[in-house]
């Protein structure tokens, strides 16, 4: 009983005293010289005190504190600031224009729906390679071997491979055009070469079946010479029969 009696006599004497030892005075001490070296540095207003502690130790400081104020700087900032604002506005003005420009590029070089060159050029391209497959398909007609034929059809799927790649590529309008000309040259040259293999190809077997028919022509030279001599004996007879 008496322990408990000490305890909450304890309690309540530690809680009585405890605002006083939480609470504290805010107190104002002034102090000229710290605010003096702060209107100083700050506005280059007043004097820097005591003097003689600024001229014994710091003399240098003291003859251009005022003139070197974070005033003055400040305000050559703010109109640096304000200078920069055309420069700004014509920044945003050139980078708005060049964005447009570049979506133009894009548009213009990213091919797709958007290929007129391919919707000028496209046609022609496409007529040169389909004869050029119909020749590729008369190889073996005209006498050619299979392989021979596998061959210019990886020339064909090479001119497909390359219309292919122009017209995914990122590139203007202009040098696509540019490109699929220089394809369908490629094509109308390379079917010149073809034909003129077919035609070699064809004049190859009209020669060998000549010559496997001259081959066959039965020889009747020995007949050919009896008739005769039995025609110039028979012209003797006569002859002296007469």
């Amino acid at each position: 009983m008496k322990r408990a009696v000490y305890i909450i006599g304890m309690s309540a004497a530690i809680f009585s005293l405890a605002p006083e030892a939480l609470a504290q005075s805010v107190t104002y001490s002034h102090d000229d010289a710290k605010m003096n070296q702060i209107t100083v540095a700050e506005i280059g207003s007043g004097g820097l005190t005591p003097a003689f502690y600024y001229q014994l130790l710091h003399n240098s400081y003291q003859k251009s504190a005022a003139a070197k104020n974070k005033l003055g700087f400040r305000t050559a900032a703010g109109i640096n600031l304000y200078n920069q604002v055309d420069d700004a506005e014509a920044l945003d003005s050139a980078m708005t224009q060049r964005a447009r420009i570049e979506a133009l590029n894009v548009t213009d070089r990213s091919g797709g729906a958007l290929d007129v060159a391919w919707l000028a050029e496209g046609e022609k391209v496409n007529a040169a390679l389909e004869n050029f497959e119909r020749n590729i398909r008369r190889i073996t007609e005209a006498g050619g071997s299979s392989r021979e034929q596998e061959l210019w059809e990886d020339c064909y799927r090479m001119y497909q491979c390359a219309v292919k790649a122009v017209q995914e590529a990122y590139m203007p309008n202009s040098e696509r055009k540019k490109q699929y000309l220089r394809i369908h040259a490629d094509i109308i040259r390379k079917n010149e070469t073809l034909v003129r293999y077919l035609v070699r190809l064809a004049n190859s077997v009209k020669v060998a079946e000549l010559l496997d028919a001259s081959a066959t022509i039965e020889d009747r030279r020995a007949q050919i010479a009896m008739s005769a001599m039995n025609r110039w004996r028979e012209a003797g007879w006569r002859i002296m029969g007469n």
